[in-house]
């Protein structure tokens, strides 16, 4: 089959990433190829407004929180590498906690979040975050319904709290389809260098489906505020996701847009 090509995407294929799009991925797509070249070039210029925004926090001596959440697979850990791939490491912080140890369970929930909060000048990008009691938790038997209750009545006030404090909070949730979800885990169980992502709750995202979107609806329903609002971003292409959610966290935060860097 003859295929017909402009000579911009012509010059667009023959660049060292394109021919790398071209050939990385079977079966060869010239659609494909010519959009990763687009995110790419696309990716690139919002990094270095990344830069400037962590500049201007640097410099005014700003705090941002940024709180990931969403379906298992949906590509938060992605979104996030290409938050954080160019910026300054040593004025930001990925913070992924582990289940609580059993002094953790002892103290306020909140507790263990609070301390992992900027300091002046920094970013902290929270790989889920205390929205785990919202969902993930009572949907595995993780909590006890009068805990989730006392989350649900105290979060708001939580974030309140933080925003009132100066913190700026960005909160992203990652959203994509069962049928998407299954794809993703049946790559990951069938790659010996991603099989170590899948865990004990993930083999039940499937089955617990329904129970996941009605705990995430409630999620929603109580702490959507104008004051903190979600962003729900459409995650089943993970290049078209990745380039919301750094929009969105530029938009989200009123940096100089002007700030030499």
């Amino acid at each position: 089959m003859e295929i017909k090509l402009t000579a911009q995407e012509l010059k667009k294929l023959t660049t060292k990433k394109g021919l790398l799009a071209l050939l990385s991925k079977a079966p060869l797509s010239i659609e494909r190829s010519l959009r990763y070249v687009d995110y790419q070039k696309k990716l690139k210029k919002l990094q270095v407004e990344l830069i400037r925004l962590q500049t201007w926090g640097i410099d005014n001596n700003e705090r941002i929180i940024v709180v990931f959440q969403g379906r298992d697979a949906a590509g938060k850990g992605g979104a996030i590498r290409r938050l954080t791939e160019r910026i300054n490491p040593r004025h930001m912080r990925i913070v992924a906690l582990t289940k609580p140890t059993q002094d953790e369970q002892t103290q306020w929930y909140f507790q263990r979040y609070v301390e992992q909060f900027p300091k002046a000048g920094e970013i902290v990008f929270f790989d889920r975050s205390w929205y785990n009691r919202a969902v993930v938790e009572p949907v595995n038997g993780f909590c006890t319904p009068k805990e989730y209750d006392v989350f649900m009545n105290q979060v708001n006030d939580f974030e309140n709290m933080i925003l009132e404090s100066g913190i700026h909070l960005v909160k992203i949730y990652m959203s994509i389809s069962k049928k998407e979800q299954a794809k993703r885990f049946a790559d990951i169980k069938s790659n010996p260098l991603k099989q170590w992502k899948m865990t004990k709750v993930d083999e039940r995202a499937q089955v617990l489906w329904e129970q996941y979107t009605e705990y995430k609806n409630a999620m929603f329903k109580k702490t959507n505020t104008d004051k903190s609002p979600w962003k729900v971003i459409r995650a089943n292409r993970k290049t078209e996701a990745r380039v919301n959610v750094i929009n969105h966290v530029l938009n989200s935060i009123p940096y100089d847009k002007d700030l030499e860097i």
